[in-house]
């Protein structure tokens, strides 16, 4: 279903504490994530970074919806230069010490698909790779 939004779900070695400052920190977010131009989990609060190949960078532009502390964050998800305008929401739940991590990314088809730079399994790569690997490998108990 190409409207259909990528989900990705994992649970992590770690307390909610810890996975939430690593996803809201924006120090730890730029040792696993991207180097975000800053960040605060404050609704309205707006950053940006730059990300894709090294051949091809993209200035992504966000604005932050919404932050429930060690629960949910939600930021819109845009491209400086293209049309189209999504929503990242991230989602924790404490269990049993641990961590479940559900990410939603919603609105991909609004993005330009002519050059496949912003193809739906484009993002399910990459938030397989930031949710399911760079995440826990940064927050995870030795």
């Amino acid at each position: 279903m190409e409207n259909a939004p990528v989900i990705v779900e994992r649970l992590i070695n770690a307390p909610v504490s810890r996975v939430w400052k690593a996803l809201t920190d924006k120090a730890q977010m730029k040792e696993w994530y991207f180097d975000v131009s800053d960040f605060q989990p404050v609704v309205g609060f707006e950053f940006s970074f730059s990300g894709g190949k090294d051949d091809k960078r993209f200035l992504h532009l966000c604005r932050v919806t919404e932050a429930i502390p060690e629960r949910k964050i939600a930021y819109t998800w845009r491209y400086d230069g293209y049309t189209g305008d999504s929503l990242v929401t991230i989602e924790l739940f404490e269990q049993d010490g641990k961590t479940r991590v559900h990410l939603t990314h919603t609105g991909l088809e609004t993005f330009p698909q002519e050059t496949g730079d912003f193809a739906k399994g484009n993002f399910v790569v990459g938030w397989t790779q930031i949710i399911g690997t760079s995440l826990p490998k940064f927050v995870e108990y030795s």
